[in-house]
């Protein structure tokens, strides 16, 4: 019986662990840290093995192969010590894919891929589709794939879990953009980065399709150099296209083997320059999988957005609140500043993951009225205040998520936005962005 080391129990590890033993393998799950209660549960209910607190070196080391954790970095010991013993180390989306017939569509890119996997698999199920959405959103694709697997698959991939992926078969790739984030993982090294961000292109059957932005110049630069036997769909803002996704005249246009679909901007459910890229690649990847012109035209109209990402959350005289706790990097702040319109009282920090201000100079001078800082360490808020001290007149510190808020309505004015979107990790003070944007929506309700 072949032996299946799981490292890591939450969502992915459990998942992984329930398809494994479902498929005979002898299935250990081994944490470092603590397992959370209803991981234990479903590891206990299907009779799984498992240590929290540790690593049982011995045991780990006598497996046939070993699915890590995404958030388990390659440089960790364990991993270098599997790597010595030859020991394949794949990701669970790779295992996963190992017993599923479905077509796979996934999704990676620096910002924006929450979005659009959620848009896509928003559209498809509008279509009648038996679609699943997996990878870093909702269920894992192996729990999915072991109780119940569908026709089709829209996993959110990110390049820790594309590290683990070598025979997985993708019918459908999107590569949104490539932007500096996790050079923390990276050796402080872009190409690494977009080197792991490329594997996705490796990946796609002969004959599938590749979904990419032609306006981002790494990407562009990086095929260049890239053999490719997939049909490219590229999308563009700036430019006039045969085939992909574009604009002209106010419209939006896919077209595919000339059949083409045409909506006006203003229609989209998601505005911003930054969402018509999004509502392209999912409204390019539903044609490619043969949804009906009309109703991708009303899955890009009706979609609601997702929690977390530029989420109203209430207005408080006359004050906007929105929290976009999902812009854990310099690009999503980027993107949200961009998409607003009125002035802004910024809350910003945490964890910084090698962050460079430079690009939001622009955006700050001309949108930003005051910056709240709630980084726990005063690094992180100290270079906040190097970067835009000159532009910004306003900027204090926060204690806390409640007192960041407090200070953010103090700050406003009627008529302003006091928006979250710390262009940084949330480990400092929070257990996830999740966390962190729930105690903000909280902060704001009790004002």
């Amino acid at each position: 019986m072949k032996k299946l080391i799981i490292l890591g129990a939450g969502e992915s590890g459990a998942g992984a662990a329930v398809l494994a033993k479902k498929k005979g393998f002898e299935v250990f799950v081994s944490d470092s840290g603590k397992i959370a209660e209803q991981y234990k549960n479903v590891l206990c209910h299907n009779e799984i093995e498992w240590e929290e607190g540790q690593h049982n070196e011995a045991r780990i080391l006598s497996a046939s192969e070993v699915v890590k954790s995404p958030g388990i970095p390659d440089d960790a010991a364990i991993i270098k010590k599997i790597k010595e013993k030859q020991i394949a180390v794949i990701s669970e989306i790779e295992f996963a894919g190992r017993y599923s017939n479905a077509v796979m569509v996934g999704v990676t890119g620096s910002n924006g891929k929450t979005t659009t996997v959620h848009l896509l698999h928003h559209i498809l199920k509008k279509a009648g589709i038996d679609v699943g959405l997996a990878g870093n959103v909702g269920d894992s694709l192996a729990r999915q794939v072991a109780e119940k697997d569908r026709a089709v698959f829209v996993i959110e991939l990110s390049s820790f879990q594309l590290e683990g992926m070598f025979d997985f078969k993708l019918d459908i790739g999107v590569l949104l953009n490539i932007t500096p984030d996790h050079l923390d993982r990276y050796d402080g090294q872009m190409e690494k980065y977009i080197e792991a961000k490329f594997r996705i292109l490796g990946l796609i059957k002969p004959g599938g399709a590749f979904v990419y932005s032609l306006d981002d110049e790494t990407i562009k630069n990086e095929l260049k150099n890239k053999k490719i036997n997939t049909n490219l769909f590229p999308i563009s803002i700036k430019e006039k296209l045969e085939r992909g996704g574009w604009i002209s005249n106010n419209q939006l246009i896919l077209n595919l083997n000339k059949n083409q679909t045409n909506m006006l901007l203003q229609e989209l459910a998601l505005q911003g320059k930054h969402n018509i890229y999004n509502s392209m690649a999912a409204g390019i990847a539903s044609r490619i999988l043969e949804v009906r012109n009309e109703t991708i035209r009303q899955g890009l109209t009706d979609f609601q957005n997702i929690e977390h990402r530029l989420e109203f959350v209430v207005k408080v005289h006359g004050i906007e609140f929105v929290n976009d706790s999902k812009a854990t990097n310099v690009n999503s702040t980027w993107y949200a500043l961009e998409s607003m319109t009125k002035p802004v009282v910024w809350i910003v920090g945490g964890t910084d993951k090698g962050n460079d201000y430079e690009l939001l100079e622009d955006l700050v001078k001309e949108r930003v009225k005051a910056i709240v800082c709630i980084g726990a360490e005063a690094k992180s808020n100290n270079k906040i205040r190097k970067a835009f001290g000159s532009i910004v007149e306003n900027i204090v510190d926060a204690s806390s998520m409640k007192d960041a808020v407090k200070k953010s309505y103090e700050l406003a004015s009627k008529g302003d936005i006091a928006l979250l979107s710390p262009a940084c990790a949330s480990f400092d003070r929070f257990k996830n962005y999740e966390e962190r944007g729930w105690k903000f929506k909280k902060a704001v309700r009790e004002l």
